[in-house]
C-alpha cells in the first residue's frame, strides 16, 4: 500500500467512516425508521443526516484550514457540535 501514501490519520479517518456505515446499517436493520421533516423541510433518514454531517464537516475543515490554520483539533470540536445539531434538528 505504499503507492497510496497511507498514514495512520488517513487510515483512521476512512476506518471511522466504514465503522459508522456498519453501525448505521445495523441500526437500520434492528430499528427501522420513518423519515422525518426537520428545519430543511425535506424528509431525511439517519443515513441522510450522516451524509449531510460528513459533507458539512468536510467544508468546516477546509474553511478552518484556510482561515485559521493548522489547529485542527478545534475544528473537530466544531464538527462534533455541527453533527449534534444536524442529528437533532435536520
Amino acid at each position: 500500500m505504499d503507492w497510496m501514501a497511507w498514514t495512520w490519520p488517513t487510515a483512521a479517518f476512512f476506518g471511522t467512516i466504514a465503522l459508522m456505515l456498519v453501525i448505521f446499517t445495523g441500526l437500520a436493520i434492528r430499528f427501522p425508521e420513518t423519515p422525518r421533516v426537520g428545519v430543511l423541510r425535506i424528509e431525511t433518514t439517519r443515513g441522510d443526516r450522516l451524509f449531510i454531517t460528513l459533507l458539512g464537516s468536510a467544508f468546516i475543515n477546509l474553511a478552518w484550514l484556510g482561515l485559521v490554520g493548522d489547529n485542527q483539533p478545534l475544528a473537530l470540536g466544531v464538527c462534533l457540535i455541527y453533527a449534534i445539531c444536524v442529528f437533532r434538528w435536520v
